[in-house]
């Protein structure tokens, strides 16, 4: 029985991973189990192993009493049976009396045999459960089973895990005794059983596999900031680096692409985008648009996370991506509401100045940026109704404003106090005045050219000989009488 016993014993610990000592506990409390089955009482039970744990015995502990003074055979003895086990025994001792497994009816039996399965089921599915929880979130190997309803079981060993149709790369098919590598989504345990739930559809998945190709991201050298994911068709991952002297995009795309290649190989196909993290959003979205070229980032509301992304006309559709799929993942990558627009519907659009200085504040100064404002639509918080007003009459440049009269305005359409609102905003962003002074000294010097003309121009009568004369002379030109010229005020 001994080497039956422990050949039992280690079959469970080799087979089903269950440690001896939890063997052993089983063992015992099935037994102890059946002696309450048998004898309604197990407080005075014993087990015991001997010290290679090949033989195991059971024990009724019982008090000695005198000769007919047994009123529970269970739990008592009398003086002279005792002293047929043990010479020395006295009334009042303890003694230990082995129980003849024979005793135990059948039926007493089948219930420890199905108690000690029943032990042996849930000490395996607590070890199971213990090891495999452990490993979440880690990559697993297996090897296709079956398929139902969409779910296909892996075998992985000591169990067989699940993986989902949810859970499935649209790009993938499978075959009976494929390789299947994966990620251990999650562990579940409950009445039915233990449930290993896996996924290669999870962003934890291409991390995983990112980690077991790339050194750099196993030892933390280079960080994985946030993976943005449409399984089978395209994958985001901004990182970066803990070291200057390392490029983290470089260190994840690996001599020529060697490493970026075993990882989309894995994922059969699917597309990925490596790009690095910025702390500044205005970069950070730059970079999350790749592959296309952006050119301006401007932020609408930081607030609301809103952002316009500016790009030339031929790189529109490669920021959008098909079906928007490249616009949606760098949306999520860095957690802003990105519109992107192309230079020309970029011009068109009606932008706070605030929003157009940032344009401005990528390539230069705000001055140069001010400066550059020539037309009445481009100004900061500009009545709406006036703007049209004017456009509708042709007048869109500031200059051309500036040049008509308030009467010639008022003609137009406009009142005064949108006149004047308007005027305030002109001063308010638009550097004009060295040009205005230019222009007051021409008009002021053009006025005093015609007053001279106009007065060259005027001729009198000398009042002695009637001859012609003019403002200019001094003396008649025809008898040589002195002139004097004098203006009288009008009233």
């Amino acid at each position: 029985m001994g080497t039956d016993m422990s050949q039992a014993i280690r079959q469970l610990n080799q087979d089903r991973g269950i440690p001896e000592e939890l063997i052993l506990r089983t063992i015992e409390d099935t037994l102890i189990a059946a002696y309450k089955h048998r004898f309604g009482n197990a407080d005075n039970a014993v087990v015991q192993f001997n010290e290679d744990n090949l033989e195991v015995s059971i024990f009724a502990r019982k008090k000695i009493v005198e000769q007919d003074g047994v009123y529970d055979p269970v739990t008592e003895i009398d003086l002279e049976e005792a002293r047929e086990l043990n010479p020395d025994a006295e009334v009042g001792d303890e003694i230990l009396v082995d129980i003849d497994p024979k005793q135990f009816d059948r039926v007493t039996v089948q219930s420890a045999k199905q108690k000690a399965h029943q032990s042996i089921r849930d000490i395996q599915k607590d070890s199971l459960y213990s090891e495999f929880k452990d490993k979440e979130k880690e990559i697993i190997i297996g090897y296709y089973q079956r398929e139902r309803n969409g779910t296909i079981y892996v075998d992985i060993g000591k169990m067989e895990g699940i993986l989902p149709k949810k859970f499935q790369s649209p790009r993938e098919i499978y075959h009976a005794n494929d390789r299947i590598k994966a990620l251990i989504a999650e562990v579940k345990k409950d009445a039915s059983g233990l449930q290993i739930v896996l996924s290669r559809t999870h962003t934890e998945f291409v991390q995983a596999i990112f980690e077991l190709e790339v050194p750099e991201i196993y030892d933390k050298t280079v960080v994985i900031h946030k993976i943005v994911r449409e399984p089978g068709f395209r994958t985001k991952l901004a990182v970066y680096s803990n070291r200057e002297d390392v490029d983290p995009v470089g260190a994840c795309v690996g001599l020529k692409g060697v490493r970026i290649q075993a990882v989309i190989k894995e994922l059969e196909g699917e597309k990925i985008d490596i790009l690095k993290y910025d702390p500044d959003p205005r970069r950070f979205i730059k970079n999350a648009l790749s592959p296309a070229e952006v050119r301006d980032v401007i932020i609408l509301d930081e607030g609301k996370h809103q952002a316009l992304a500016v790009v030339n006309d031929s790189m529109l559709s490669l920021a959008i991506g098909k079906q928007g799929l490249n616009v949606r993942l760098a949306n999520r990558l860095v957690d802003w509401n990105i519109d992107v627009k192309t230079e020309s519907q970029f011009a068109e659009m009606d932008i706070a100045a605030e929003s157009r200085r940032a344009v401005a504040d990528l390539f230069g100064d705000t001055e140069s940026y001010e400066k550059e404002i020539t037309r009445i639509s481009e100004l900061p918080n500009i009545d709406g109704r006036a703007a049209k007003v004017l456009l509708d009459n042709g007048i869109d440049l500031i200059e051309d404003f500036i040049a008509l009269s308030q009467e010639e305005l008022e003609a137009k359409g406009l009142s005064v106090s949108e006149l004047d609102a308007l005027r305030k905003v002109i001063d308010d962003y638009v550097e004009i005045v060295e040009e205005e002074d230019e222009y007051e000294e021409e008009e002021a010097k053009t006025e005093d050219e015609a007053d001279e003309e106009n007065a060259e121009a005027e001729e009198y009568e000398c009042p002695e000989c009637g001859a012609k004369i003019t403002v200019d002379m001094t003396t008649c030109p025809s008898c040589g009488i002195g002139l004097s010229f004098e203006y009288e005020e009008e009233e």
